[in-house]
């Protein structure tokens, strides 16, 4: 399906920037959705003031590695007002497809609101190399109530950009060896194996914010996750099914661990942890099998306000993903639940 059409794009930037010494205006369009979203996100970019920038990288001297920053410039982030008859999920979003290490040129954040025939769509993109799923929230449920309120006026705590929780760990700046190289366009041949022997991988998302020691603050911006794989074969799901699943993958979670010995090694090598993107299936004849969970119902996906009202739906972008939606009141039953939350939180 082609693009959809975009009716405006603009470049929202900070109204103010402590780090430039200089007041950044908002650009405007004289087409208006609704100037809601669009000024308020101005406000809330000074709140959230790395966000409109861009990454930096400097290689180190002796090209042992690369060094990774945020520069905290202020060009803005991408703001689209498009409408749509007929449209699929992934066009709702703005950069789709565009990969993290591109966020040198291109903005840290997008937003596309889209006018559909019964109601809008806010679309919001960030780059993973600069937030998780915490910090994501955290900016749009920040965002969101801004708009709402129609003023300064904010009661979500500010976003913490301190660092000192590596203090005594190890040095910053850390550089990292990375490599540009793209996907390669053939995927490996298929291999012959019996079903029931295909390895299954089951592959999460573990926030660290609390299981570092100290732990991080819940409004710790940045990334702060860990990739866990829970391993077995087809063969042993159908033979053990879904409980013996479920309590292996507790006890992989419970015993991840963050304490300082594990940031202090892998700061001897430093890597970008590809882990959750390993073991990719080829082919449905491959002899792995994965499947990827992410994102947290502690999150507030559906409290979010722009004075239209409560969102009916909340969908995720592209990237061979399938949505999961579950209605708010079916996320309160289960969180009441008590045998469900503990055999969760066990």
């Amino acid at each position: 399906m082609a693009q959809i059409p975009q009716i405006s794009t603009t470049i929202v930037r900070p109204t103010s920037h402590d780090h430039l010494k200089q007041r950044l205006i908002e650009v405007r369009t004289e087409q208006q959705l609704d100037t809601t979203p669009k000024s308020h996100s101005s406000q809330t970019l000074n709140i959230f003031y790395p966000l409109a920038g861009r990454l930096a990288a400097v290689e180190s001297q002796d090209k042992a590695g690369t060094c990774f920053s945020i520069n905290c410039n202020g060009d803005g982030a991408l703001f689209v007002h498009a409408a749509a008859d007929d449209v699929i999920v992934s066009n709702l979003f703005s950069m789709n497809g565009v990969l993290n290490y591109e966020g040198f040129p291109k903005p840290l954040l997008a937003v596309q609101v889209t006018e559909l025939i019964d109601g809008i769509f806010v679309g919001c993109t960030m780059n993973h190399c600069v937030v998780d799923g915490s910090s994501f929230w955290h900016f749009f449920n920040t965002w969101s109530e801004i708009s709402r309120s129609g003023s300064d006026e904010n009661f979500q705590p500010p976003p913490i950009f301190d660092r000192q929780f590596l203090d005594g760990v190890f040095d910053l700046p850390v550089h990292i060896r990375f490599s540009y190289s793209k996907i390669p366009d053939k995927l490996n041949p298929p291999i012959s194996l019996n079903y029931l022997q295909r390895e299954i991988i089951y592959k999460i998302s573990v926030g660290l914010r609390q299981k570092l020691k100290p732990p991080l603050p819940k409004e710790y911006l940045g990334n702060a996750l860990q990739g866990v794989h829970v391993k077995s074969t087809a063969g042993e799901l159908l033979q053990h099914e879904l409980g013996w699943a479920a309590l292996h993958i507790n006890k992989t979670i419970a015993s991840l661990t963050a304490e300082q010995e594990v940031l202090e090694d892998w700061a001897k090598t430093p890597t970008v942890s590809s882990k959750l993107r390993e073991n990719i299936p080829t082919s449905t004849t491959s002899s792995t099998f994965s499947l990827l969970t992410g994102s947290s119902p502690q999150f507030n996906v559906h409290g979010n306000d722009f004075r239209w009202g409560r969102p009916v739906a909340v969908q995720s972008g592209s990237a061979n993903k399938m949505n999961v939606c579950l209605l708010p009141e079916t996320l309160h039953a289960m969180a009441e639940d008590a045998e469900f939350m503990e055999a969760v939180l066990a």
